[in-house]
């Protein structure tokens, strides 16, 4: 049985202070949330407030983006062993947002999810297709290219450490949520893949999120499906109470 993840993406929202403030609203709400993982993915500059405030709880800390080397020349990025070193167990890789705006290919995501695994950290990479791929039926091919192209190098033993996030772009910010069923056959999709590669066994261990406008009025729906594992969420993580109920489905 895969135990349920619920990740909050804090993207570039919150100071330190606000990070603080908001631990100590959301750490009551789920101090008894023990049917799940919990991981909370802050900025940078806001990762030793957000580890010093989780401290003694269950929830875990992760970074947003690793670079692929561990030190060097490469003004503003971060390496996988920093994140190690501030307290973070996680760190997500491949967002949508940095595909667009910052260039990351798969070949870049594959790069940095074995940095990722080389520090000790836990992979959470993402994929998914935008809209008018969606509307053109190519979403199996999209998926298809990515896991092939950006996971596929992985051994079975270091793909047993990454968690895949599913994250139709066009659901993403927009209000608009893929259904259950959508998102499920998605997953179920991605699945697949992975029993191509390394056998049923394999896929079946694998925690699949899905990624894409997750509220509290609709993650139960989402999480009744066998093949969703947890979710991947992004404005409705920055408020306690909201994220709370979502960890709390």
């Amino acid at each position: 049985m895969r135990r349920p993840l619920l990740a909050g993406n804090w993207k570039m929202y919150k100071t330190a202070a606000e990070t603080a403030a908001f631990f100590e609203k959301f750490r009551p709400l789920v101090e008894r949330s023990d049917h799940c993982d919990i991981v909370i993915c802050p900025p940078f500059p806001n990762l030793a407030a957000a580890v010093e405030a989780a401290r003694g709880s269950r929830i875990e800390i992760g970074g947003q983006d690793l670079f692929w080397e561990r030190e060097g020349a490469y003004t503003g990025e971060v390496s996988g062993p920093m994140l190690a070193a501030i307290g973070c167990r996680w760190v997500i890789i491949g967002h949508s947002e940095r595909r667009q705006y910052f260039g990351e290919t798969d070949g870049t995501v594959l790069k940095k999810t074995i940095a990722a695994l080389e520090a000790g950290l836990n992979p959470i990479v993402c994929v998914g297709e935008r809209l008018e791929e969606r509307e053109a039926g190519q979403t199996e091919e999209v998926l298809r290219a990515q896991y092939r192209d950006g996971l596929s190098g992985l051994s079975a033993e270091q793909l047993r450490r990454v968690t895949i996030a599913y994250e139709p772009v066009w659901a993403i910010g927009t209000g608009r949520t893929a259904t259950p069923e959508v998102a499920a056959e998605a997953h179920r999709f991605l699945r697949e893949q992975v029993a191509a590669q390394h056998g049923r066994e394999a896929a079946a261990s694998l925690r699949i999120l899905y990624g894409g406008s997750v509220k509290p009025d609709n993650i139960r729906g989402l999480m009744a499906q066998p093949e969703i594992d947890g979710a991947l969420v992004g404005g409705a993580s920055l408020d306690p109470v909201s994220f709370a109920a979502i960890v709390n489905f």
